[in-house]
């Protein structure tokens, strides 16, 4: 399990990847990838679960706790190809109605672009 980010070049996109289980003991790792970005306003996270292997309700609420830290800064998040089985759980707690989805499997959102399919 381990959680990383990348920042863009202009400081306005942090691509957040986890691979393996995410959950609680991840939660710090997480907490940190975003918290520690500095100039924090209008930013854009991407989550890519891709590698995720396993998804609790501690990682829902991460996921929440995320988005609230993003809207309360003008920013937005976004989940990046989530596998199928962890599709399915975000899909059981309608996450697909407080997140935008991409699942394309094209380059990483903040080295590519919004090159993902949004539904």
């Amino acid at each position: 399990m381990s959680v990383s980010k990348e920042v863009s070049s202009d400081g306005k996109k942090v691509q957040i990847n986890i691979v393996g289980r995410f959950d609680y003991k991840v939660s710090q790792e997480f907490r940190d990838s975003y918290r520690q970005v500095p100039g924090q306003n209008s930013m854009s996270y991407y989550v890519d679960l891709s590698d995720a292997s396993y998804m609790d309700s501690s990682a829902l609420g991460m996921l929440l706790l995320l988005r609230e830290h993003a809207k309360s800064r003008g920013g937005s998040v976004y989940i990046e190809r989530p596998s199928k089985q962890i599709d399915n759980i975000l899909k059981v707690a309608n996450f697909e109605q407080l997140f935008t989805f991409h699942y394309a499997d094209s380059a990483s959102s903040v080295a590519g672009g919004d090159s993902g399919v949004e539904r």
